[in-house]
C-alpha cells in the first residue's frame, strides 16, 4: 500500500494488494423480451399472517384499475397462488424462456406449483437451491408489459427475501400483520430488513383485524387488540388497510375465484401505487 494511499480505491490506478473491492452487484437482469414497470414485495416476518391473500387481491384490485398485472410467486415450499385463482394450466417453455400463466383476468402468473406434476409434490430443496430458482422467475420467464409485478415472498428474513432484495429492483415493499402482540416483533425485524436493504416501506396491512357479525353488525376484534397503529408510529409508516376476517374470501380461495371478489379494502394501497414515479397521476 502508497504512503500516500487515502483507501480511495475508485480513483486509484495503483495495483495495490490491499485494495478494498466495491460491493459486488448481486443485481439478475430481466429477461431481454421483458419490461416490468413496477416491482412491488409482499412481505411477513412470519408465516399463516396472508400474504398471498394480499398479493392476490392486491394484483386484482390493480388490474381492475386498467394495469397489467403481474404475480411472482416466490414462497417456492408453500405456493398457493395458482389455487387462489383456481390455475389449472402448466406453465410453458421454449426456446426463448418461461411463460407465465394467464388467470381468467389476465394476471400473468409464475410459481413453482405451475412446473410441477403434479400440485401436490412437495418441494425439498435448501435455501440457496430455492432461491436461485425465484431468481429464474425473473430472469428466465417472459413478462410482457408489465405496469406492477408482486412477489410473494415466503415469510421471515432468510435466503430468498435478500435475494430478491439483492438481485431485483424493488421498488417497495408492503408488510403484512396480523392482531397479536407477538407480531409486532415479527414485523418489526421485516421493516429493518427492508430498511438495511434500503428497500421502501410503502405501508402496512393487518389481516384478521376483526370479525363483523352478519346478526347484530358489530366488530369483534378475535384475536386481540390491534397493535398495527403502533408499529406504524415507531416506524413512520402508513396504515394501507386492515382487513377483517370474511368467510366468502377464503371460500373464494378454495374455489379458486379470488378474481371475482368485489370488495374496496385495498383503494388506499391502489392510489398509493397509483402516484409511484413513471405511473398515472392520482
Amino acid at each position: 500500500m502508497s504512503e500516500q494511499c487515502n483507501e480511495s480505491c475508485s480513483s486509484c490506478g495503483e495495483d495495490c494488494a490491499d485494495r478494498k473491492e466495491g460491493n459486488p452487484d448481486f443485481s439478475a437482469k430481466l429477461h431481454e423480451q421483458s419490461r416490468v414497470k413496477k416491482v412491488i414485495g409482499i412481505v411477513s416476518g412470519k408465516g399463516g399472517v396472508g400474504k398471498s391473500l394480499v398479493t392476490s387481491m392486491l394484483a386484482v384490485a390493480m388490474k381492475k384499475r386498467g394495469y397489467h398485472t403481474a404475480i411472482l410467486d416466490a414462497d417456492v415450499t408453500g405456493p398457493s397462488i395458482p389455487k387462489a385463482f383456481g390455475l389449472k394450466e402448466k406453465a410453458r417453455g421454449g426456446e426463448s424462456g418461461l411463460i407465465p400463466v394467464k388467470s381468467e383476468a389476465g394476471i400473468d402468473i409464475m410459481s413453482i406449483n405451475l412446473l410441477l406434476a403434479k400440485d401436490t409434490d412437495p418441494v425439498i430443496w435448501r435455501g440457496p437451491i430455492i432461491a436461485g430458482i425465484v431468481k429464474q422467475f425473473w430472469t428466465d420467464a417472459i413478462w410482457r408489459d408489465v405496469d406492477f409485478m408482486f412477489i410473494d415472498m415466503p415469510p421471515g428474513t432468510g435466503d430468498v427475501p435478500l435475494t430478491v432484495f439483492q438481485s431485483l429492483p424493488v421498488d417497495g415493499i408492503i408488510v403484512v400483520t396480523s392482531p397479536q402482540e407477538l407480531v409486532a416483533m415479527i414485523v418489526t425485524k421485516a421493516v429493518k430488513m427492508a430498511e438495511m436493504m434500503k428497500i421502501p416501506v410503502l405501508g402496512l396491512v393487518e389481516n384478521m383485524s376483526y370479525f363483523k357479525c352478519p346478526d347484530n353488525g358489530k366488530e369483534y376484534q378475535i384475536f386481540g387488540d390491534s397493535h398495527l397503529e403502533e408499529i406504524a408510529a415507531e416506524h413512520h409508516l402508513k396504515i394501507l388497510a386492515k382487513l377483517p376476517i370474511e368467510p366468502q374470501i377464503a371460500a373464494a380461495c378454495d374455489q379458486g375465484t379470488i378474481e371475482q371478489v368485489e370488495v374496496n379494502w385495498f383503494d388506499l394501497a391502489a392510489e398509493l401505487l397509483e402516484k409511484m414515479e413513471g405511473m398515472k397521476d392520482a
